[in-house]
C-alpha cells in the first residue's frame, strides 16, 4: 500500500506555492485515523486533503467527510472518491450516498481556509483532520482558534478537537511550555494551550511524504476546551503582555513591559507583588502567571 501511494503521489506534480507534500506511509495515515477516533454518526473536516490519501480513510470511518482543498487538480482527484461532481465554489463539488453502504457521504468545498467559515458549514462543532502547509501554520491555527482575547470566533465554537500534521520544531512550540527550552516556549505556545489540550502524537519523518520536506513533520491532537485554561479579566491586556514577554526575549521583564508603554511605576508594582526577579525574562513566565499579572495589572488601572 505504501508504494502505490507513493506512486500515485508521484503521477500528481506537486505545487511548491502551495507547499504540497503528499502523506503516502501507510502506518501514519492509520495512526491519524486511529486518533480520530471517528464514529458513523459524525462529521469530519479535512483541511488540505490533497489526492485524497487520508481522505479514502475518512469517508469508512464517518457518516460525512467535509474536504476543504485549494487545489483544482487536487480536487480532480478527490472528485473520484465520490458519486457526482458539481460547480467548482463554495457550495459542495462532489457528494455520495446515504452511507448506507458504510461509506461517508463526501462534500468538496473548493476555498482557502483562511477564508472559510467553518460554522457556515457544519451545525455543530466537528472533528478537524489537518495536513496543512507549513508556511502558513500559525496563521491556520489563529484562524481556528482565534486570538487569545477572541472569545466569540466561530470557528473555535464549530470544531471539537484537531489531528494536525506539522513541521516537527513547529509542534515542539505548540505544546512547550515555560519548562521547554526558551526557544520553543513562546506566543504560540500560549495561543494553543489557551484554548486547547494539546498533545504529541508522535514525530513523523520527512520520507513519509512525496516529495519529502527537508525537515520532519509531527503528528498533535488539540483538544478545544470548553472555557480558556486561565481567567482573564482583560483579554485584550493580557494579548499585550504575551507580546511584550515574547517579543524582546533578550531583555529581562522590566524592560520588556516599560517597552511595551507600561509606566514604571505599574512595572514595579508588579515585581514586587509577585516578588519577581528583576533579571528574570519574560518568556520565562507561565501562562498562569501571565494572567496573574494581566488581572493585577487590570484592577491597578
Amino acid at each position: 500500500m505504501y508504494k502505490d501511494y507513493k506512486k500515485k503521489a508521484k503521477s500528481f506534480k506537486a505545487k511548491k506555492s502551495l507547499g504540497q507534500n503528499f502523506l503516502v506511509d501507510e502506518n501514519v495515515i492509520h495512526k491519524i485515523i486511529e486518533e480520530a477516533n471517528l464514529s458513523k454518526d459524525e462529521v469530519v473536516l479535512e483541511i488540505g486533503p490533497g489526492v485524497g490519501f487520508v481522505t479514502e480513510q475518512l469517508v469508512k470511518e464517518a457518516k460525512e467527510v467535509i474536504a476543504v482543498e485549494i487545489d483544482e487538480d487536487a480536487i480532480a482527484e478527490l472528485s473520484k472518491l465520490s458519486c457526482n461532481t458539481n460547480d467548482l465554489d463554495l457550495q459542495p463539488l462532489t457528494q455520495g450516498g446515504n452511507n448506507q453502504s458504510g461509506i461517508a457521504a463526501i462534500k468538496i468545498i473548493k476555498n482557502d481556509i483562511l477564508k472559510t467559515d467553518i460554522s457556515k458549514l457544519v451545525d455543530k462543532p466537528v472533528k478537524i483532520v489537518a495536513n496543512i502547509p507549513y508556511y502558513i501554520t500559525s496563521s491556520i491555527l489563529v484562524h481556528l482558534l482565534g486570538e487569545v482575547d477572541d472569545f466569540e470566533n466561530k470557528n473555535r465554537k464549530s470544531i471539537k478537537e484537531i489531528i494536525l500534521m506539522v513541521q516537527y520544531e513547529v509542534a515542539k512550540r505548540i505544546v512547550a511550555d515555560e519548562k521547554s527550552p526558551n526557544k520553543e516556549y513562546g506566543a504560540l505556545s500560549i495561543l494553543c494551550n489557551y484554548w486547547a489540550k494539546t498533545s504529541f502524537i508522535q514525530k513523523v519523518d520527512a520520507q513519509s511524504f512525496y516529495p519529502a520536506p527537508k525537515v520532519d513533520s509531527a503528528l498533535l491532537k488539540l483538544e478545544i476546551r470548553e472555557s480558556p485554561l486561565v481567567n482573564i479579566e482583560n483579554p485584550t491586556l493580557f494579548r499585550k503582555l504575551i507580546k511584550a514577554s515574547f517579543g524582546t526575549r533578550r531583555k529581562n521583564i522590566k524592560n520588556s513591559f516599560l517597552n511595551a508603554g507600561f509606566s514604571k511605576e505599574i512595572v514595579e508594582k508588579v515585581l514586587k507583588h509577585f516578588d519577581i526577579d528583576v533579571n528574570r525574562r519574560g518568556e520565562t513566565l507561565s501562562i498562569q502567571e501571565l494572567a496573574d499579572i494581566t488581572n493585577f495589572m487590570f484592577n491597578l488601572c
